[in-house]
């Protein structure tokens, strides 16, 4: 979904009345930080479309809105949740705390799993990780058992992948796409898999264990 271009006259339609969440960019064309976020934004939207609807409001041409949100610079993104403000940020922010902002309004998928809980799993025995990075990145560090199995290789080892000992596959990259994409090839194979959202990256911010050296 691209991103709209809302003003006051189709504010209320296109943000208030919205059916999705709707992240809105307040900025003004000789805004340098907002040139920056701009492309940020785009990539979001074509991430997130059918979940999140992004739009941007000029500040100069809708000085309405503006007094409404109390603008006092900018960018600044406001999220709006069944026409209500839920969260807002000030200045050029990069797509993961993005992506963090918008994570309480946004449907979750069933097969996708927060790092905490990837970790409940595998210590009750439950699930097991599996490293779609490189060969080279699994050597070095990974999520501490996971099993190896590049990318370009899970569709000629997906019967491996079938959970024969009762405990799920969860796969992961270093961010959420590649295993999102990943699971979803073998799901439409006929293969259950999760996959772990934010991928190893997520997995080390939250502080949570890391196996290194010789797997």
């Amino acid at each position: 979904m691209a991103i709209q271009l809302v003003d006051e006259a189709s504010f209320e339609g296109q943000v208030l009345r919205s059916e999705l969440p709707v992240l809105v960019d307040l900025y003004a064309d000789w805004c340098e930080p907002c040139k920056k976020l701009e492309p940020i934004l785009e990539d979001l939207a074509a991430e997130l479309s059918g979940k999140v609807k992004i739009v941007r409001i000029d500040v100069e041409r809708s000085p309405v809105i503006a007094r409404s949100f109390g603008v006092q610079s900018i960018p600044m993104l406001v999220l709006l949740h069944e026409g209500r403000p839920v969260d807002h940020v000030m200045g050029l922010v990069d797509k993961k705390r993005l992506l963090q902002m918008l994570a309480p309004v946004i449907p979750r998928s069933a097969d996708e799993l927060e790092p905490a809980e990837l970790l409940q799993l595998i210590q009750s025995g439950q699930a097991l990780a599996v490293d779609i990075r490189d060969a080279s990145d699994h050597a070095r560090y990974r999520v501490p058992g996971a099993r190896h199995v590049a990318r370009s290789e899970l569709s000629q080892r997906a019967a491996e992948l079938a959970p024969a000992d009762g405990r799920i596959r969860v796969l992961y990259s270093r961010t959420t796409d590649d295993a999102r994409d990943a699971a979803k090839e073998l799901k439409d194979a006929g293969v259950q898999v999760a996959f772990l959202k934010g991928g190893f990256l997520y997995w080390e911010a939250d502080g949570l264990e890391v196996e290194r050296g010789g797997a």
